[in-house]
């Protein structure tokens, strides 16, 4: 067998399998697959070789055999090619031993399960963790995609943001950036990405990164020297920009030694200057939460009366608890007159009326100087114009506030050809589905009904339900609902898994300490910790993914939850009330329910959905797998979602 990757920075790497007489065969069940790798960089392929020959070799030692280091003996030969590469994607070409080639535009992995007898199960004592630590160093990528429309009107978008997924990932932000740009990208669109060129920056996942532009931009009475990069990110083009001051230096995303609303403001006014020094006119800059609504207000009141006069803005908020609060005079170090945006038509904050000082919120001047505001789903539209203390000013700019739903990386996330994965699976193949459930359970030791029959692996206890929760551990996300759930499925006869971190110490000291009491326990793992790959593996494993939000604006984890065949529980609110319809209760989307709902905020609300879950899954198994096909097939993808922002686009551009 033969593969070979080619990159955008021109690097190819090459291996085989050998043994004395013929190549390690796919049903041994550590067979690699080719689309798994598209767009992976150098760096991760080889930590991904690494992991494959350590799992051939002990897969080749537990079975006996004697010539393991000659048999799953790898090379991996590094070279320069010199074919040029024909664009910014990826590409993988995947060859087997009969010199047969592949004709697809686009590889997609035929589902080859390992025999149950072949895997290499692992344990709870092992000495290093089922799951890699390390997430590899790009986002797959697909050169060619099937099925997505071709835009004759072509537009350039320029997004201004804080955060983009994987270079500079901090929350839903980076991911929404990155998925809506290179859904736009792929319909033909010129899609730029700015951000701060972060000392934390992953640099490593840039491609072709390179000095551009070096200008000079205003900050609190100073012209300071910046320089601008252009590289590539998962084939989206970049624009880094690099104050020669102290802003943004440190080893986070956030929480820099440095002042970050001033940074932030310093940020919004350089992207300005660079479009202005360069003769840059897009047709949409995009720009995204409080960090860079700025940017509305200096467009308009300043860069607009100058030569940027073609582009129009589009403001999305991510999440209305971040305000961004200002004041007068830090507004006037960005060299707007922070007096005049002092007035509740403009950018007055409204909790602050009749305050000494009163205060300035950017991200109500975003909205007002915006020529289109979008938040991230339908219904949460709707609550922010019923509640919160900005419902007021979206009130007055309804006919310019609309939801859109974000989408998912369908490409990252396929249990079709995720690499993270032990086995794979689809909507209509789904035995691999079982095989990660068993996988991940015997992995952290919630496999007590396990049993060895000969050389097989059975599970009597495989049909318990496995309630998986992949979360962050604050207020928003339902803390005492995920507390209750924790011994509440327990009690039913299932298993639960938590995965995620809390930022406030005591909350996560909580946590621990539950941690610790479970330890011992056949059905509840709490892994305080965040992985990436470990991420993958657990919803792969789940028959039930749950999301107990108090609010959610959108919401990734119940449509990744489908993606891979679990059914979500969810709390009415935001976009989940958006995407999960209830199997029982839903009649106004009767065809297409896909998961349970409950509407309190407590934790009988959350019992019933649990109870009436467990009782679907237990006693209706035919009805709950071909909920599982169903929902598998539920397109949430970003080409769907970047139709509508495309739509958006073009209704307020000047032509």
């Amino acid at each position: 067998m033969f593969m070979a990757i080619h990159f955008p920075l021109n690097q190819m790497i090459s291996w085989t399998a050998l043994n004395n007489n013929s190549s390690l065969s796919a049903h041994e069940g550590v067979s690699l697959g080719a689309s798994a790798y598209e767009g992976v960089s150098l760096g991760a392929v080889r930590r991904r070789l690494d992991h494959f020959h350590q799992k051939v070799q002990k897969h080749i030692w537990s079975s006996g055999r004697q010539t393991a280091p000659r048999l799953c003996k790898l090379h991996a030969n590094i070279n320069i090619s010199k074919t040029s590469v024909s664009d910014n994607y990826s590409q993988v070409h995947f060859q087997e031993s009969s010199e047969k080639k592949a004709t697809s535009p686009r590889l997609r992995a035929s589902i080859v399960l390992p025999k149950d007898e072949d895997i290499v199960w692992p344990c709870a004592d092992d000495n290093i963790p089922f799951w890699r630590k390390e997430f590899p160093t790009s986002q797959a990528t697909s050169k060619a995609r099937i099925n997505v429309r071709q835009d004759s009107d072509i537009m350039h978008i320029v997004h201004v943001t804080a955060e983009m997924a994987p270079i500079a990932k901090v929350g839903g932000l980076g991911d929404v950036v990155t998925g809506l740009g290179r859904a736009c990208l792929h319909r033909g669109h010129r899609v730029e990405v700015m951000l701060p060129f972060y000392e934390c920056l992953q640099k490593e996942q840039i491609n072709d990164l390179t000095l551009s532009d070096t200008y000079s931009s205003y900050h609190n009475g100073d012209w300071v020297s910046t320089r601008a990069y252009r590289g590539h990110v998962t084939g989206i083009p970049v624009i880094l920009i690099e104050p020669a001051n102290h802003f943004f230096k440190g080893q986070c995303v956030y929480g820099g030694s440095y002042n970050e609303l001033e940074a932030y403001l310093f940020f919004s006014r350089a992207c300005l200057e660079l479009m202005q020094v360069t003769a840059t006119q897009p047709d949409i800059i995009h720009v995204h939460e409080w960090q860079t609504s700025a940017l509305s207000l200096l467009y308009w009141d300043m860069y607009h009366n100058l030569s940027v006069k073609k582009p129009r803005l589009i403001l999305t908020i991510h999440n209305m608890e971040h305000y961004g609060e200002c004041r007068q005079e830090q507004l006037n170090i960005c060299g707007l007159d922070g007096s005049v945006y002092n007035t509740i038509e403009k950018a007055l904050d409204d909790r602050t009326i009749g305050h000494n000082p009163e205060r300035l919120s950017l991200l109500k001047g975003g909205i007002v100087y915006s020529n289109a505001v979008t938040t991230v789903s339908p219904t949460y539209v709707k609550e922010t114009l019923c509640s919160g203390w900005l419902s007021n000013t979206l009130m007055q700019y309804r006919e310019k506030y609309v939801g859109i739903l974000n989408g998912i990386d369908t490409v990252l996330w396929d249990p079709a050809t995720d690499v993270f994965l032990p086995a794979h699976f689809q909507a209509h193949e789904t035995e691999g589905k079982r095989i990660c459930k068993q996988y991940v359970q015997r992995g952290l030791g919630l496999d007590s009904n396990l049993m060895t029959m000969g050389k097989k692996i059975t599970n009597k206890g495989s049909n318990s339900p496995l309630v998986v929760c992949i979360t962050r551990l604050v207020a928003q996300k339902g803390l005492h609902l995920i507390r209750y759930a924790i011994n509440r499925v327990a009690e039913l006869g299932g298993k639960f898994i938590l995965l995620g971190t809390a930022p406030d110490g005591r909350v996560q000291e909580e946590f621990e300490y539950l941690s610790n009491q479970c330890k011992e326990s056949n059905n509840v793992r709490l892994l305080l910790t965040y992985s990436e790959e470990l991420s993958h593996m657990l919803y792969a494993a789940a028959d039930i993914v749950l999301v107990p939000s108090m609010y959610e604006p959108c919401g990734l984890a119940q449509m990744i939850g489908m993606r891979y065949g679990a059914v979500p529980i969810v709390r009415r609110t935001g976009g989940l009330a958006d995407t999960v319809f209830d199997v029982d209760h839903d009649q106004s989307h009767a065809n297409q329910p896909n998961g349970f709902v409950f509407e309190g905020i407590d934790e009988g609300s959350l019992n019933g959905a649990l109870e009436r879950a467990f009782q679907y899954y237990n006693e209706k198994p035919q009805l709950w797998m071909e909920l599982i096909s169903k929902l598998m097939q539920i397109d949430n993808s970003w080409e769907k979602s970047a139709g509508e922002y495309i739509d958006l686009y073009n209704s307020v551009r000047v032509r």
